[in-house]
Formats: C-alpha cells, structure tokens, sequence
C-alpha cells in the first residue's frame, strides 16, 4: 500500500468513525429527549384533563348546592312532613276541601346522590278550583315535578276529578347550603294563571247538551215602513266658479258638477250647511297652492265658526278661519 491509498484509507476510516461517532450520540442524547418530550406531552395531556374534571366537579358542585337550598331538609321524614303541610295549605288556598283530597306518601327512592320522595294525590272539585290548585303546585319555589297528571269527570255535577304525583328531592349527602325561602307566593290573579281560563271556559268534561232548534220566525209586523231618511248633500258635486259683484252687491255662483246647472247666491242665503256671511276680496295666499295668491273666497258662518271656500274650491274643500284671517268687519261679530 503507498502513501496516497493510506490517507485515503485513514479519510475513509476517519468519515466511518464520525458516522458512528454520530449515531452513538444520537442513540445517547436524542432517545432521551425523544422520551421527555412524550412524557411532557403525556403529563400534559393528563393535567388538562384533571383541569376538565375539577372545572366539572366545581359546576356540578354548584349544580347540587341550587338544588339542595330549595329542598325542604335533609331528613326525609322532616322533608315529607313539611311538603305534605304545603300541599294541604295550598288545597285550601286554591277553594278545594281537604275532606275531598286523598294524599298518600310516595318513596323514598334512591338517586345518585339524592332520594325522592313526594305524595300521590287524588280528588275532586270545581274544574276553576282544581286548575288554581294544580297552578300554585306548579308554582312552588321548592325543587319538584309534577308526572301522571289526569282529570276526568266526577260523578258530582259541576265537578271534575284529579290525580297526579308532587315529587322532590332530598340531597345526600348534603352540602352546606343557606336554605331558600319555600313559602308559595304566586297569586292567583297573576297574568301567569290568566292563562289557563280557555281550558276553564271550553269545559270539555261537561256533559253534551244539544242546542235547542231556533224559534220559528216572526210573522211579518203590519206598521207603516219608516220614510227613507235623504242621504247627506255630497259636497264635493258643488264648485263655487265665480264670486263676482254685480251694483254693489256680491255674488255666489256655485256649479253643480253632476248636473252641470248654475246656482246663485246672495249674502245671507245658505250655502254649504250654513250661512254666506261675506266675499272676502283680499289677495291672500291660496291655502291648497302654495306659491299662488287667492283673490277671492267666500265665507260662510256654521253654528259658531266661519268657514271659506276659495273660487274654484268645491264645498267640500271648505277650512275654517281663526281670528287672524277673518275680515275686520267679520271680527266684530
């Protein structure tokens, strides 16, 4: 072997000794940083989902805490004596008789994390009463439902049966809670149970009564037929054409659009539903024309007021005048 194939040997030996070098190293540093990485991802991934549950402990804590401050106690036996007192003051808040009302304890059953108890409820009364009773049962602040609801006919006229379950909850274990206020307070006379009145007013459960035939009709009366009354003047026909003056004196002249004719008037003759008082000659501003002067219009006094109709206004289009625009020989009276 010469001398060049030696230092390419030894180059060769060299680059093989680097590559192994470099996989040793790889095998030493980078498989470790490989592992922490996944155990960091691992850990991670696992305090999130700690972070998920506690987020769920603390809303389902809350959740309970709602629930358990309106419940009526912890023990069963004080929760079903302090709903079953509600239910039978609220029977008689409602216009129902206790004696009419069976109530019957229902439970209690196991829950997840809680136990129901509730009563079976049965009885009669007037079908407005028993809608008012199930109202302020419904309307109980207390955690409830209201299941089996039923009402059929009683055998008592005017009256109907009803039955149904009231259930609630006793929360164990129960967390330490300031316990709400279970007092019913809805009224009666709330827009609330205004409500329910069309199922009042239909009385589906009374009996079907059918509806009488009508009464023969009345034989034909014998007075005189009233005269017809004329209808009111159609203002809106007549124009007034011309407010000439003829020796001195004013006059009207009014066209009647349908009949094409030529009526004339004079003050003091009536025109329009009331009296002609005065043609008023001023230049004014025409009340329907804005831009344009008037010079011409008569006036006519109805009861109290003055009215004027400008030329070529029909009556119809008739305004009335206030002190300022009268004439001052109008103001005086």
């Amino acid at each position: 072997m010469n001398q060049r194939e030696k230092v390419l040997a030894g180059i060769v030996g060299g680059m093989v000794g680097l590559f192994a070098l470099g996989l040793g190293g790889r095998a030493m540093f980078v498989g470790p940083l490989k592992d922490a990485d996944k155990k960091i991802r691992n850990t991670r991934f696992n305090l999130e989902k700690v972070q998920k549950e506690k987020r769920a402990f603390f809303a389902a804590e809350d959740a309970v805490k709602q629930v358990a401050a309106r419940t009526f106690s912890h023990d069963v036996d004080e929760a079903s004596a302090l709903s079953g007192e509600m239910i039978t003051g609220l029977i008689r808040r409602a216009g129902l008789s206790e004696a009419d009302f069976s109530r019957l304890p229902v439970g209690p059953r196991r829950l997840r994390g809680a136990r129901e108890i509730g009563w079976s409820i049965r009885g009669s009364g007037s079908h407005a009463d028993v809608v008012d009773f199930i109202y302020l049962l419904k309307k109980v602040p207390a955690a409830h439902r209201i299941e089996s609801l039923t009402m059929s006919t009683s055998e008592r006229s005017g009256k109907v049966r009803v039955s149904f379950r009231w259930l609630t909850l006793v929360v164990t274990p129960e967390p330490i809670v300031e316990r709400a206020d279970l007092k019913p307070v809805a009224s009666l006379d709330s827009g609330e149970r205004r409500v329910f009145d069309a199922a009042v007013e239909r009385d589906v459960f009374r009996p079907y009564i059918k509806r009488p035939p009508p009464p023969p009709p009345a034989p034909p009366a014998g007075p005189t037929p009233a005269p017809p009354v004329a209808p009111p003047p159609a203002w809106e026909t007549f124009q007034v054409v011309s407010l000439s003056e003829w020796q001195g004196r004013p006059e009207v002249h009014v066209r009647d659009l349908k009949s094409q004719s030529l009526a004339s008037y004079g003050q003091g003759d009536e025109l329009a539903g009331g009296k002609i008082v005065a043609v008023d000659y001023r230049s004014l501003p025409h009340p329907a024309k804005p831009g344009l002067q008037s010079h011409s219009r008569v006036i006519v006094k109805i009861g109290e007021a003055f009215w004027a109709v400008e030329r070529g206004q029909t009556l119809a289009e008739r305004r009335q005048l206030n002190d300022e625009q009268l004439p001052e020989k109008l103001l005086k009276l």
